[in-house]
């Protein structure tokens, strides 16, 4: 026999509700945890595994490999959303290009910013290569392009 905890009435073994005051005693459902960033769910899987190759080419050539996969993958949701996630790695690189306008502090900032970028612009690549489509952590707060 087991007690409720809110009343103390005593209940079978198996009950799942207390007959006097009605407290829950079944188990939880497991709370779902949906990433805000990740936005793979969005699109086709048929879109993901026909584009992701040209979705790589924004991240491999820069500025070139944005308008090759623009051109390419016209149509295509998935390769557009990292068309304009890398058209974000652009923009963020040549605003930290102008802090090497300021001698030595502006140096130090803007090569670190851009080794961030860099690095970031890595891991969406991966990203990428298992058909993901996700918003990486600095640029996802930036709105233009959206």
């Amino acid at each position: 026999m087991k007690f409720c905890s809110t009343c103390g009435a005593q209940l079978e073994d198996n009950a799942q509700f207390c007959p006097q005051c009605g407290t829950n005693f079944a188990p939880a459902a497991p709370a779902v945890v949906v990433d805000p960033a990740d936005h793979t769910a969005e699109f086709d899987p048929q879109d993901i595994s026909e584009n992701k190759v040209v979705a790589m080419l924004p991240y491999l050539l820069g500025v070139i490999g944005v308008i090759i996969a623009a051109i390419l993958a016209a149509d295509s949701p998935y390769a557009r959303f990292h068309v304009k996630t890398a058209l974000k790695f652009t923009v963020c690189s040549v605003i930290c290009c102008i802090a090497f306008i300021i001698p030595f502090l502006g140096w130090i900032a803007g090569g670190i910013a851009l080794a961030i970028i860099f690095v970031l612009e890595i891991i969406a690549f991966f990203q990428v290569c298992g058909g993901k489509a996700k918003d990486p952590a600095i640029i996802k707060g930036l709105g233009f392009l959206k």
